[in-house]
């Protein structure tokens, strides 16, 4: 039943609304940012905006990843290295924009020391590309 519930195809699923969603985020919050956020310290607003970015780029980095994975022949994940780029962007996106966010709103330092294991995430999904650039193009 684990092995039906993480299989390949779900992963990607998952990953795919997880788009969506963190797409959709990044619109409306860099919206507040931009507006509403205008009253934060000139020090918080830029910390946000560099989290905001992070996880629009890597947001899209991830669909296209997720893009690449799926366009084959035969409409199945074509590997294993761009399924681990892909869960890389997830984590990254996790773990270094998720954890500012919670800092800097809720003042729950503790989660901070999750940010840099975010951004290691995030250049290992970008040499996990390359890998699969040089094994498969």
């Amino acid at each position: 039943m684990i092995k039906k519930i993480l299989s390949k195809s779900r992963i990607i699923q998952f990953l795919m609304i997880f788009v969506g969603v963190s797409g959709c985020f990044s619109v409306l919050f860099g919206a507040w940012l931009a507006h509403g956020g205008q009253a934060l310290p000139l020090n918080v607003q830029s910390t946000l905006n560099t989290a905001l970015q992070y996880q629009l780029f890597h947001t899209l980095a991830l669909f296209v990843t997720l893009v690449w994975a799926v366009t084959n022949s035969t409409g199945k994940v074509s590997s294993r290295v761009l399924l681990g780029a892909a869960i890389g962007f997830f984590v990254g996106i996790m773990c270094f924009s998720g954890t500012i966010y919670i800092k800097t709103f809720f003042s729950v330092t503790f989660v901070g020391k999750l940010t840099p294991f975010g951004g290691i995430s995030l250049a290992i999904a970008w040499l996990l590309l390359s890998i699969e650039g040089k094994n498969n193009l």
